[in-house]
């Protein structure tokens, strides 16, 4: 009995170690665009890994809308607020729809990631696509900037979840731009097991 004792004890212990919380910061790919938060695919995970036991936490700080300036804007204070083990940045949709100059995005990320990691919070950065319809140019300029900067900044790279759905209009929005709630829990799956073994390292 002791034995067993001591053994859970010590995975208690182990768990309660290895917990790590993951702050989400995006627009509204991640907030949940006109559907209950609840039912967003970051509250889909935070949900999931708490039915799981609890090893991991989430919160999600996305707001639709957002651009790379706001949320370096509001990134001190969340930082500050949460104190995250990883950061997740989900952004730069809007800037790319606003046509702002990919330079400017490419700088607001690396400024994000610099602001992290001198708080020795680890990073993730994601993969953002905009409709065919901005250019090839314009496209080609944006596209490169997370690939390119994940590189440089040596940062884990998370492909755009929604590049197999929004050839699903079952599970878009009208927009074309928004998945629906259906789509949801597809993005879940497909962030988990990317992120996962991160937060598991």
């Amino acid at each position: 009995m002791a034995r067993i004792l001591f053994a859970l004890m010590w995975m208690m212990a182990t768990a309660s170690v290895q917990a790590q919380t993951l702050l989400v910061l995006g627009d509204s790919l991640s907030a949940g665009y006109q559907m209950p938060a609840d039912q967003s695919w970051p509250a889909l995970l935070g949900q999931q890994w708490q039915e799981a036991g609890g090893q991991h936490r989430l919160i999600n700080a996305s707001i639709s809308g957002e651009t790379t300036q706001g949320a370096l804007t509001r990134l001190p204070v969340l930082l500050e607020e949460h104190k995250p083990d990883w950061l997740l940045i989900e952004l730069g949709g809007n800037d790319g729809l606003r046509g702002f100059p990919p330079a400017l995005t490419r700088q607001n990320l690396a400024k994000m990631l610099t602001m992290a990691e001198q708080k020795g919070i680890r990073t993730i950065l994601t993969q953002i696509q905009l409709p065919p319809n901005y250019g090839a140019r314009y496209l080609r300029q944006f596209e490169q900037i997370f690939p390119e900067l994940a590189a440089e900044q040596a940062r884990p790279l998370l492909p755009f979840f929604l590049d197999d759905i929004v050839t699903r209009p079952e599970l878009m929005l009208n927009d074309g731009i928004h998945p629906k709630a259906e789509a949801q829990p597809l993005i879940r799956d497909k962030v988990a097991r990317f992120v996962e073994p991160l937060l598991s390292q």
